[in-house]
Protein backbone atom coordinates (compact mmCIF):
# COMPACT_ATOMS: atom_id res chain seq x y z
CA UNK A 1 0.00 0.00 0.00
CA UNK A 2 2.52 3.05 -0.89
CA UNK A 3 1.76 6.65 -0.04
CA UNK A 4 3.65 8.89 -2.08
CA UNK A 5 4.18 12.57 -0.89
CA UNK A 6 4.23 15.87 -3.05
CA UNK A 7 5.60 18.72 -1.06
CA UNK A 8 3.45 22.02 -2.46
CA UNK A 9 5.68 25.22 -3.09
CA UNK A 10 2.69 27.71 -3.37
CA UNK A 11 1.17 26.62 0.02
CA UNK A 12 2.37 24.40 3.51
CA UNK A 13 0.48 21.29 2.03
CA UNK A 14 1.36 18.20 0.96
CA UNK A 15 -0.51 16.34 -1.70
CA UNK A 16 -0.73 12.48 -0.41
CA UNK A 17 -1.33 9.87 -3.06
CA UNK A 18 -2.93 6.77 -0.79
CA UNK A 19 -2.77 3.47 -3.09
CA UNK A 20 -4.26 0.32 -1.53
CA UNK A 21 -3.16 -2.86 -3.79
CA UNK A 22 -6.10 -5.07 -2.39
CA UNK A 23 -7.70 -6.37 -5.93
CA UNK A 24 -10.28 -8.67 -4.18
CA UNK A 25 -11.81 -5.54 -1.74
CA UNK A 26 -15.21 -3.55 -3.39
CA UNK A 27 -14.29 -0.25 -1.70
CA UNK A 28 -11.48 0.89 0.35
CA UNK A 29 -11.40 4.67 1.81
CA UNK A 30 -9.22 6.26 3.94
CA UNK A 31 -9.76 8.36 7.44
CA UNK A 32 -7.07 10.05 10.16
CA UNK A 33 -6.51 13.17 12.03
CA UNK A 34 -6.37 14.53 8.91
CA UNK A 35 -9.68 14.98 8.13
CA UNK A 36 -11.37 14.60 11.38
CA UNK A 37 -11.87 10.34 10.77
CA UNK A 38 -14.04 10.99 8.24
CA UNK A 39 -14.20 8.12 5.33
CA UNK A 40 -13.06 9.62 2.10
CA UNK A 41 -13.74 6.70 -0.50
CA UNK A 42 -10.92 5.68 -2.96
CA UNK A 43 -11.30 5.40 -6.81
CA UNK A 44 -11.22 1.63 -7.80
CA UNK A 45 -8.89 1.56 -10.66
CA UNK A 46 -8.86 -1.22 -13.74
CA UNK A 47 -5.90 -3.18 -12.07
CA UNK A 48 -8.23 -3.65 -9.29
CA UNK A 49 -6.19 -1.32 -6.71
CA UNK A 50 -7.56 2.02 -4.91
CA UNK A 51 -6.22 5.05 -5.47
CA UNK A 52 -7.04 8.80 -4.06
CA UNK A 53 -5.04 12.05 -3.13
CA UNK A 54 -5.81 14.26 -0.54
CA UNK A 55 -3.90 17.72 0.75
CA UNK A 56 -2.99 17.41 3.93
CA UNK A 57 -1.12 20.69 5.97
CA UNK A 58 2.30 19.66 6.57
CA UNK A 59 5.18 20.00 9.80
CA UNK A 60 2.55 17.56 11.40
CA UNK A 61 2.14 13.85 11.85
CA UNK A 62 -1.18 12.21 11.93
CA UNK A 63 -3.13 8.93 12.67
CA UNK A 64 -4.99 7.40 9.74
CA UNK A 65 -6.08 3.83 8.47
CA UNK A 66 -8.11 2.45 6.17
CA UNK A 67 -11.31 1.08 5.73
CA UNK A 68 -11.40 -1.82 3.24
CA UNK A 69 -14.98 -3.34 2.87
CA UNK A 70 -15.77 -1.88 6.24
CA UNK A 71 -13.14 -3.16 8.11
CA UNK A 72 -9.88 -0.63 9.78
CA UNK A 73 -6.54 -1.90 8.68
CA UNK A 74 -2.86 -0.22 9.10
CA UNK A 75 -0.98 1.00 6.08
CA UNK A 76 2.25 -1.83 6.40
CA UNK A 77 4.07 1.20 4.72
CA UNK A 78 3.12 3.76 7.16
CA UNK A 79 5.70 5.79 8.77
CA UNK A 80 5.27 4.75 11.74
CA UNK A 81 2.47 3.67 14.11
CA UNK A 82 0.84 4.38 17.10
CA UNK A 83 -1.73 3.55 19.97
CA UNK A 84 -4.91 4.15 20.09
CA UNK A 85 -6.77 4.28 23.40
CA UNK A 86 -9.89 4.69 21.61
CA UNK A 87 -9.44 2.14 19.01
CA UNK A 88 -7.84 -0.33 21.17
CA UNK A 89 -5.29 -1.13 18.69
CA UNK A 90 -2.32 0.56 16.63
CA UNK A 91 -3.06 3.16 14.05
CA UNK A 92 -0.75 4.17 10.82
CA UNK A 93 1.01 7.33 11.10
CA UNK A 94 1.85 9.64 8.18
CA UNK A 95 4.42 12.63 8.90
CA UNK A 96 4.25 15.33 6.36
Amino acid sequence: MPITKQFLKSKPECKVTFTVLDTDASSVAVAGDFNEWEKVELKKLKNGSFKGALNIPVDASYEFKYAVDGQWMNDPEADSYQWNDFAGADNSVLSV
